[in-house]
Formats: C-alpha cells, sequence, structure tokens
C-alpha cells in the first residue's frame, strides 16, 4: 500500500518483533505493524517493513501485539458524579490496562435519556479523553423504567446501545416495545438482569455465607428470571438482546439453550465474577486460578487478606458461589458467554468506608481485568491468547457494530501492546482511577499493559 511521507508530528509508528495476535484477521506470528498517519498500514515479516526517518521504531520483541482492547461496560461518572470519576481519569485508567476503546453507561446524572447529554458527553471526551469513548443512551427517561426515552433520538445523536444498566425494567410491556423500537433503529438493548421482586433488599449472594454473616440474601432466581424473560421477548421481537455481568449458573445455562436455537442474544462475563466468590466477603482464602490450584501457585504468597465484610466486595450482581464461577468459565470457554468486560463502577472512600448494608454496589476494574483475564483463562490453559483478544475485540465491536477490533490493512490504528509473563502487583497509588474501591489491591498480577495506543497515538506507555 503505498502512503505519502508522514510529517513529524503525524500519529505513525513501526512497532517491530512482537507477536502479532489479531483474531479478526486470523494473524497470529512473530511480525512487524506499520502505522502511519493513524491508520494501520500493513503487518509484515520481521525486518520486511521500512518506514521513514520521521517514524518512530518500538522493539516489541517478546511482547504481544493485537488490536486495541474494547470494554463495552464502563461507569465513567460524567455529567453530574465527578467527585467519584470523571472522563479524564477513568479513559487514563482504561489506556493503563490496554483499553483504547470504552462504551461508557447512561446511569449519570442526569441520566444520559436525550440527544443534549449526549452531546455534552461527545464533547467532554473529545476535550479530555485519553481513549475513544462510545456512549450508551438510556431505555427509559430518568432510567426510572416508566416511560421511554427518545431512542430514535438518541440513535440520532450517535449512541450505540440503550440500556438502564444499574437498574431494569420490571414491566414485561415496556421491555418488549423497547425492544421492537430498537430494532426499528438497529440498535442492541444491554440489559441488567434483576426482578426486584426476588431480590428486594439482598447484598449478597443467598446461600451459605449470606446466612452465616447474617446478610441480606440475593438468589440467583433474581437475576435467571429477567435473562429467561429476555430470551424469550428475544425471540418473540427478533431484536438483539445483550445481558450484562452474566453470574450465576443458571444464566448461563439459559444463554446456552438460547443461542442453540439462534436466538438473538449476547451476554457478557466480568473478572470479578470468574475470580472471585462469595466466601471472600466472610475473609475466607478461596481465590483460585482456573486449574482450581491456589494463587500462590502463581507466586500470591501469602494470599491478600481482607477483613470479613468488606465492602470492596459488595457488587451488583453479588459475588456467587464456586459452583458459578465455574459454570461461568466453562460459559465463557464454550462461547456461551461472548464478550469479557469490567463493570468498572468507582465509588467515592466515604461511600464505601460503612456497613456492608449501606455502601453502594460496584468496584473498579480497568486497569485489572486484562491481568485477571489472563491470569485465571490464559495461565490456566483454559483459553489460547488468541481467544481472550476476541472477547476483547472481536466480539464486543460485533456486539455494538463499531469499527474497531482488527489490525487490517487500513482501519484506524488501535494497538494494545502487552506482556503475558509480567508478574506486578497492584497499587492503589499507581491507580489512574479517581477512586480506590477495588478488592485487588496487593494481588501479584501476571500479565501487563505496556503500550495503548489510539489512532496511532501512544495513550500510555510503561
Amino acid at each position: 500500500m503505498p502512503y505519502k511521507t508522514p510529517m513529524a508530528d503525524t500519529h505513525s509508528l513501526l512497532l517491530t518483533g512482537g507477536r502479532v495476535i489479531d483474531p479478526a484477521t486470523d494473524i497470529d506470528a512473530t511480525a512487524d505493524l506499520l502505522i502511519v498517519n493513524g491508520k494501520i498500514h500493513s503487518v509484515g515479516a520481521p525486518g520486511s517493513l521500512v518506514a521513514f526517518p520521521e517514524i518512530p521504531v518500538f522493539n516489541a520483541t517478546g511482547l504481544v501485539i493485537c488490536p486495541g482492547l474494547i470494554d463495552l461496560h464502563v461507569h465513567l461518572r460524567e455529567p453530574g458524579q465527578s467527585a467519584k470519576e470523571t472522563i479524564a481519569t477513568g479513559t487514563l485508567a482504561a489506556a493503563r490496562g490496554g483499553f483504547t476503546t470504552v462504551v461508557c453507561m447512561p446511569n449519570t446524572s442526569p441520566s444520559v435519556d436525550n440527544a443534549g447529554t449526549v452531546a455534552l458527553i461527545n464533547d467532554k471526551a473529545e476535550k479530555s479523553a485519553h481513549v475513544n469513548v462510545f456512549v450508551t443512551g438510556a431505555i427509559t427517561k430518568g432510567i426510572a423504567g416508566e416511560e421511554l426515552a427518545p431512542i430514535g433520538s438518541l440513535k440520532k445523536a450517535g449512541v450505540v446501545a440503550i440500556t438502564d444498566d444499574g437498574h431494569c425494567i420490571q414491566n414485561n410491556d415496556m421491555m418488549r416495545r423497547a425492544l421492537e423500537y430498537a430494532k426499528m433503529f438497529d440498535l442492541p438493548v444491554m440489559d441488567h438482569c434483576q426482578d426486584y421482586g426476588l431480590v428486594i433488599d439482598g447484598v449478597m449472594h443467598e446461600g451459605y455465607y449470606s446466612t452465616m454473616l447474617g446478610l441480606k440474601g440475593w438468589p440467583a432466581a433474581g437475576e435467571e428470571m429477567i435473562v429467561a424473560r429476555n430470551i424469550l421477548l428475544a425471540g418473540l421481537t427478533g431484536a438483539h438482546v445483550h445481558c450484562q455481568h452474566i453470574s450465576t449458573a443458571g444464566s448461563v445455562e439459559l444463554l446456552r439453550d438460547a443461542k442453540k436455537k439462534g436466538i438473538p442474544i449476547t451476554a457478557e462475563a466480568c473478572p470479578h465474577h470468574y475470580v472471585l466468590t462469595d466466601a471472600t466477603i466472610a475473609g475466607s482464602e478461596t481465590f483460585w486460578s482456573g486449574d482450581g490450584k491456589a494463587l500462590a501457585h502463581w507466586g500470591m504468597d501469602p494470599l491478600p487478606q481482607w477483613p470479613s465484610y468488606h465492602t470492596h466486595f459488595k457488587m451488583n450482581p453479588p459475588l456467587r458461589s464456586a459452583a458459578d464461577r465455574e459454570a461461568i468459565l466453562e460459559g465463557i470457554v464454550d462461547g456461551t458467554l461472548d464478550v469479557l468486560s469490567s463493570d468498572h463502577a468507582p465509588h467515592c472512600n466515604f461511600e464505601k468506608e460503612v456497613e456492608f448494608d449501606y455502601a453502594p454496589f460496584g468496584i473498579t476494574g480497568l486497569e485489572t481485568e486484562l491481568s485477571l483475564s489472563l491470569l485465571q483463562l490464559y495461565h490456566s490453559k483454559k483459553l489460547s491468547l488468541s481467544q481472550i483478544i476476541y472477547k476483547y475485540t472481536v466480539a464486543p465491536a460485533k456486539v455494538l457494530r463499531l469499527n474497531r477490533g482488527t489490525l487490517a490493512p487500513g482501519a484506524i490504528a488501535d494497538v494494545t501492546v502487552f506482556d503475558p509473563e509480567k508478574s506486578w502487583v497492584f497499587q492503589k497509588e499507581d491507580s489512574a482511577s479517581k477512586s480506590h474501591n477495588s478488592p485487588f489491591y496487593g494481588w501479584t498480577l501476571k500479565g501487563k499493559t505496556v503500550m495503548t495506543i489510539v489512532a496511532g497515538k501512544i495513550a500510555w506507555s510503561e
């Protein structure tokens, strides 16, 4: 492909000698990658690509070069909740974690239920974001579940999906109408699956540990009831439903059966649900790798210790049983769960430093999700690097129809470079996020981002 000589300030770079993995084009080989003027120019054998003197060269020997990772479930908290996170801090955390694209949720203040708020977020992102930011719109006005938002106007304003994330529409007829409208506008519907009548005021998984700790239980059926509802409505309307942060074995089984029937439904899993269990809330040492060995096997000796009732383990949906975690891992491996994401949900310290019952749900995750996935899926030999990268690139791009997730010539040069073998300790003081509600501080992780490139520009580099 011919190209003009780039100017010194253009977004161009030659990465040499790395292991280039691009599931979209079925590449997995040691190669050089040339970026010119913010676009992928070519991938070639080591030493075969010659750049102009103005183009800097990065030696990627021993590193993995892949399409920029995509996280389709992130809370950036702007507008209205900037004490927790901002577009600037959240996207810097994303860049540090290897993510070149994030999709922000609409449960802000005000919620993203009109074109004006979409424009506001896009304007802030253009001025301060370190990575690409795509916006989702609310299904209902004010995310109140009572009246549909102007879905057509939201689509015209540029949203890539609609969701009431953080809330769940309980009225089944309203959800049906939302799906019908969404199909008209070719928008996927992302749903936070929670039946309020079953969950009520539960704060952790209903089971042995909730009884032992005296905390209000959150039954698995509270998720599974809505997953089943969504499957039925997706089949009825033909609209694409994406079930967010799946956490139970029953949900995985329902989704597996629905996919066999050809129902247009996809789903995601988050690292905290396939690494941790409800036992961690009791302070038990139940941190296990995907091959059934204690994490000390990976150099974590002694294991990080947290006291019982620590609110860093309070999330929505809650941490489930060991059996549920194994089912989530099986669903990831067999493709039932299409996408991996963080559900990055920052909160102020003072909000989390209260009794377990009163703390908000949610943890941060952008900076640790790739490492946790490598630990639990790659180093345990459950998935190959290419399969993990697929779930962070091709799969989310397909769900949301994004023009991202590939290193094909001519594509936007969003690129992630990481070392799958590098051991490192996640420390609070190293985090770029404005909030520090992560249960993974002090963990020795295996696999780390080295460089994040957005449209040919280095957004973050170690």
